[in-house]
């Protein structure tokens, strides 16, 4: 059975930001930006209030922003004006199962939305990314490990980890996986007393972040 999804537009209607909306990109995704790793156009799956996104068109990258959120979307879109950032564009869509971009992309990027799927979907999700790819293009997925979340109940809604081994065999059905590292996903310190004893004794980094143990996964799409 297919979990529920979470009431994402709730979420980002709430006067504090969420605990993944840190205010930059996730450090292990801007690591690849400065590295040079990054090709236009860029698919910023699940982008939430983008800053991902508003990054990447700060230097000069066409940039596609999904969100299921129609709250984040406006958010991101008003930002990307504010900043007069015109190749960052945004759209509402089903980030589980969408269509209307096929071959654009040269980059697909996951920061923290595999995680968050509803169970059940994730071949979908998977299938509708290679479907948007370019032949030859780049996917990177950031995603929580395994126990990171506290998610040891299968019924508990909510986004739960990965081992490297689930997350390699979800993506490697179509998509050829280059390489699974230790990765850590950082988020807002002040959110972490609603966050629950998962998050307790979570590391800090001294900088108003906490962080989270998971995985990033590199992998391309054939060129054939």
């Amino acid at each position: 059975m297919t979990q529920p999804s979470m009431d994402w537009d709730a979420t980002y209607r709430q006067e504090a930001p969420p605990p993944w909306s840190i205010g930059q990109p996730q450090p292990e995704l801007a690591a690849l930006i400065d590295q040079g790793k990054i090709r236009s156009d860029v698919l910023d799956s699940g982008c939430g209030h983008a800053e991902l996104s508003l990054a990447l068109a700060a230097r000069g990258y066409t940039v596609v922003g999904l969100d299921t959120s129609a709250t984040a979307i406006e958010a991101a879109a008003a930002a990307a004006a504010e900043r007069g950032l015109t190749t960052a564009t945004f759209a509402q869509a089903d980030v589980a199962n969408f269509r209307g971009y096929d071959s654009r992309f040269s980059t697909i990027l996951d920061s923290g939305l595999f995680h968050a799927l509803p169970r059940g979907s994730h071949q979908d999700y998977v299938q509708s990314i290679f479907r948007a790819a370019a032949p030859g293009a780049r996917l990177y997925i950031l995603a929580f490990a395994a126990g990171a979340v506290g998610d040891d109940d299968p019924d508990r809604p909510g986004s739960r980890g990965y081992t490297d081994t689930e997350l390699r065999d979800a993506v490697a059905t179509l998509w050829h996986v280059d390489e699974i590292r230790p990765a850590n996903l950082y988020g807002n310190e002040g959110a972490l007393e609603f966050m629950g004893p998962a998050f307790a004794d979570a590391e800090r980094d001294g900088e108003g972040h906490f962080l989270t143990p998971g995985f990033l996964l590199s992998a391309h799409k054939p060129d054939q």
